[in-house]
C-alpha cells in the first residue's frame, strides 16, 4: 500500500486578531481549506492567526486545535522549527514577529543555508514592505524573487499556486 506524505505548510500570522475579525476569518478559512486539500499545517499554535510550535518563554498553552505540540526553550529555536517544518510559507498580516519569520525564511535562502521553498504572501499587506528589498535581494543572492515569492489575494489562489509550485511533492 502507497502512503500519501502530505506536504507542510507554515503559516506565519499574527496573535492579535480576534474570532469574527477580517484576518482572523482570513487565516481559519485558509486553514479549512489548506486542511481540506491534503496539506498538513505547521503554525504557532497561539490565538489569533498563530493558532504547533510554541515557548517556553510564553505562558499560553496551545490552543485547543493543535493535534501535537512542538515545545521550544527559545524564541529564536521556534523561529527555525516555524522554518524547517514547512515545505511552503504562507504569510498573513502581521506584526514585527511575522516580519521576522518572513526575513528569517529568507536571510537563510540568501546565505545557502536553506533551498528555496514556495512562500505566498496573502493579501496587499506585506507589498509596502517587500518592493524596497526586492532589488536588494537580487544584488544580494537570492536572484527572482518571483520565482518562489508571490503575491495571492485570497486562500484558494494560495492554495492552488501551492500544489502547482509543490508538484510531485505535495
Amino acid at each position: 500500500m502507497v502512503q500519501h506524505i502530505q506536504s507542510v505548510v507554515t503559516i506565519f500570522g499574527s496573535s492579535r486578531p480576534q474570532p469574527g475579525s477580517k484576518e482572523y476569518e482570513l487565516a481559519r478559512t485558509l486553514g479549512r481549506d489548506l486542511a481540506a486539500g491534503g496539506f498538513a499545517i505547521c503554525n504557532g499554535a497561539y490565538g489569533g492567526t498563530m493558532e504547533g510550535v510554541t515557548c517556553d518563554l510564553f505562558s499560553r498553552p496551545a490552543n485547543e486545535w493543535i493535534t501535537e505540540e512542538i515545545r521550544t526553550s527559545r524564541l529564536v529555536e521556534r523561529i527555525v522549527k516555524l522554518a524547517e517544518t514547512g515545505s511552503a510559507y504562507v504569510v498573513l498580516p502581521g506584526g514585527t514577529g511575522t516580519l521576522l519569520e518572513l526575513a528569517f525564511v529568507l536571510e537563510t535562502v540568501n546565505k545557502g543555508f536553506s533551498v528555496e521553498r514556495p512562500i505566498v504572501l496573502l493579501g496587499s499587506f506585506w507589498e509596502p514592505v517587500l518592493d524596497p528589498l526586492k532589488e536588494e535581494m537580487k544584488e544580494e543572492g537570492l536572484g527572482n524573487l518571483a520565482r518562489f515569492l508571490v503575491m495571492k489575494q485570497s486562500p484558494q489562489e494560495a492554495i492552488a499556486y501551492l500544489k502547482e509550485a509543490l508538484g510531485k511533492q505535495y
